[in-house]
């Protein structure tokens, strides 16, 4: 599982369109936080706080996330190392979780670059360290978990076809749907009482939840849910392959 852990990684960084996204990600969130004249911007919103990154990233990993694993399984089943892949000493749930703990390391390695942002925040408050700590840190945990949570989508999402393009199509569809869907539905106000419930169903809800610093454990609970089920999905649609 490690040796397919690293080879994940490899390839990824071997490969030209790892670079691309990892720096599109950062040239975006860049360009939003320090160069355009936005709501975002940290130089004009006069307080010292990453509220904007936090805002933005989310968006950008709609696409980010989907580009890095839209290959996972899709690439192998069109070289046809799917069928090789899936007859060494692994069990697909260990196939599965190599290739997410890779994605998720590729996800980390993108927002590693954002604490220079921190720092260049932390610096500018005034008096110095004038910055919401909990609220930044529980921002950072929030979006680990959401880029979890968008990694195992990814993965089904490449596992039921053997198109990048079409996965990386199918995940941002889901992902957008699980994120900002459910909040699309609760603003119509069509279910009464239950609207609050439908609100609490969507990933936003939750990563605002996290984001103001407290690590609620219902939070945790649905994020983990949310990755439990993709990767069950991703697994029996890998055995699909034996019907």
């Amino acid at each position: 599982m490690f040796t397919l852990f690293k080879k994940e990684i490899s390839n990824f960084l071997n490969s030209l369109i790892g670079f691309i996204v990892i720096i599109v990600f950062l040239l975006i969130n860049g360009l939003f936080l320090w160069v355009l004249p936005t709501d975002s911007n940290i130089l004009d919103y006069g307080y010292a706080g990453l509220d904007g990154l936090f805002l933005i990233a989310p968006f950008v990993f709609l696409f980010l996330i989907p580009a890095i694993t839209m290959r996972s399984f899709s690439d192998e089943k069109k070289s046809g190392t799917i069928e090789i892949l899936l007859t060494k000493p692994l069990s697909d749930l260990q196939i599965i979780f190599a290739k997410f703990y890779a994605s998720i390391v590729l996800v980390a390695f993108s927002l590693l670059p954002t604490l220079i942002y921190f720092y260049s925040v932390y610096h500018l408050g005034l008096p110095v360290g004038n910055i919401d700590m909990g609220g930044t840190w529980g921002s950072y945990i929030g979006l680990l978990l959401l880029g979890a949570s968008f990694t195992a989508i990814g993965l089904f999402s490449s596992s039921i076809t053997d198109n990048q393009i079409v996965s990386f199509i199918i995940s941002v569809f889901l992902c957008g749907a699980i994120y900002m869907g459910f909040e699309l539905i609760y603003s119509l106000e069509l279910f009464g009482s239950f609207d609050l419930f439908i609100k609490s169903m969507g990933i936003s809800h939750h990563y605002s939840s996290i984001s103001r610093g407290v690590i609620d454990s219902r939070d945790l609970i649905y994020y983990l849910s949310i990755i439990a089920l993709f990767i069950l999905l991703t697994k029996l649609s890998l055995q699909s392959r034996k019907w």
